[in-house]
């Protein structure tokens, strides 16, 4: 029984994630998530007990997709520039967009302190953080290094995934992408010196 009950919230689960995904959640109450997914209110209470920790478990599902793409990608990568063009490819395949969507959504509701978002807080910097420093350092950056330039990858990421949800300007964001990959993988004592201009000619 208890695993049949188990399946049977899993299933209702991945319905409330597709749904959420294509609609967001903001303006919908429990009982309108409900009618949406084909159950009732009571059933959803009976299996996350309310809106907010259905929240909370959807916040979880989207960042363990993306965390369990990148830890994939990184272990099955030739190189990190490799690694680093897959992976924008995949977050930014048009099939993710409603999940990438829902996901600054609730980014959104966590700069109001939501108190359903208090582990996304905790986690959608530090969970990604520390596998790209990991990675980084294994390929010889030096760990200060590593932390500064983990933290702009999250960083930048995210800001080209909000300008392509915008623009839909798949070219020069996917150019833009592939250049920031090339700066950031620089060497360690490779930054880029400004430019001097030349002698005049005598």
């Amino acid at each position: 029984m208890a695993a049949e009950a188990g399946r049977a919230r899993d299933a209702l689960f991945d319905r409330c994630v597709a749904y959420l995904e294509e609609t967001g959640f903001s303006h919908l109450s429990l009982r309108e998530i409900a009618t949406g997914v084909g159950t009732s209110h009571r059933m959803l209470i009976y299996h996350f007990r309310s809106r907010d920790e259905l929240l909370a478990e959807v916040v979880e599902r989207i960042d363990a997709v993306q965390r369990d793409a990148l830890a994939d990608l990184m272990s099955t990568a030739r190189d990190l520039p490799e690694a680093s063009r897959l992976f924008w490819q995949r977050i930014s395949d048009p099939a993710l967009a409603p999940a990438t969507r829902l996901f600054f959504e609730i980014y959104a509701h966590a700069l109001y302190d939501r108190p359903w978002t208090a582990q996304f807080r905790a986690s959608v910097i530090t969970a990604w953080r520390q596998p790209l420093v990991d990675v980084l350092v294994e390929h010889g950056y030096p760990p200060a290094e590593a932390e500064r330039r983990a933290r702009l990858g999250v960083a930048a990421t995210r800001g080209l995934l909000l300008d392509l949800l915008i623009s839909d300007d798949r070219k020069t964001v996917d150019a833009a992408s592939d250049l920031f990959t090339r700066l950031l993988l620089e060497p360690a004592d490779g930054y880029l010196q400004p430019s001097r201009k030349a002698p005049d000619p005598d």
